[in-house]
């Protein structure tokens, strides 16, 4: 397994994002996914990447279907949303080894600009989740599903039971987190001391130049230099 530097990581997200909106076409966005799979296994989470890379296919391969099969308002309906799922998925798969990976104390190397917001963000997902799990099991004892069929059975409830008391939750978390990590000195202006040492080495380097390559060769592509 591969410890990889948080500001390569964040090279790569921004990479990913580029490559997802600049995809020509399927194939590309496969081998984006099969990329990030590659990298996801190099940081030890091979199964979460074989995971992804099959789930993927499973989408490729519906789309295909719609494209072939479905006609008319139908197929509009899903071609589109299928194609903001393909732009999205390599970002939050990518997105999700990443932050599986890395620590708020290796994120806090980066520039302060960064590190604050990324901070916060990595200590309000485990806080969101927390709280969804009480939201759906009060949700329960109302005998309100938390589910796209419960949604369409009593859209006005699901509403009411879940995002009203989710957002006001996730608005609070928001404020507590940004005043903890003020109160703990997050913008000292003085050097950071670490047990962990945090420097670009060659894979950092391997995997930036990779994602790189991988950006330039869809240019020229969409160019038709390819």
């Amino acid at each position: 397994m591969s410890r990889f530097d948080p500001r390569a990581k964040l090279f790569l997200l921004l990479s990913t994002v580029l490559c997802a909106m600049s995809a020509p076409d399927l194939r590309f966005q496969f081998a984006l996914v099969g990329l990030i799979g590659g990298f996801s296994a190099l940081c030890g989470r091979w199964r979460y990447a074989l995971r992804g890379i099959l789930v993927y296919a499973l989408l490729c391969a519906f789309t295909l279907w719609c494209v072939g099969s479905l006609s008319g308002t139908w197929r509009t309906m899903f071609v589109a949303f299928l194609g903001l799922v393909h732009k999205v998925y390599a970002c939050g798969m990518l997105a999700g080894t990443v932050i599986a990976t890395t620590r708020v104390n290796e994120f806090l190397s980066c520039p302060r600009k960064l590190t604050i917001p990324l901070a916060v963000m990595l200590r309000y997902l485990p806080t969101i989740r927390e709280d969804w799990r009480f939201i759906r099991d009060a949700m329960r004892l109302r005998d309100v599903s938390p589910s796209l069929w419960g949604f369409l059975k009593a859209p006005a409830m699901t509403v009411n039971c879940l995002y009203v008391p989710l957002l006001t939750v996730a608005s609070r978390a928001a404020d507590e987190l940004s005043i903890a990590a003020v109160t703990r000195g997050i913008e000292n202006p003085k050097p950071r001391t670490c047990l962990v040492t945090i420097r670009m080495t060659a894979a950092d380097w391997a995997v930036m130049a990779l994602f790189a390559a991988f950006f330039a060769i869809e240019l020229l592509w969409k160019g038709g230099i390819l």
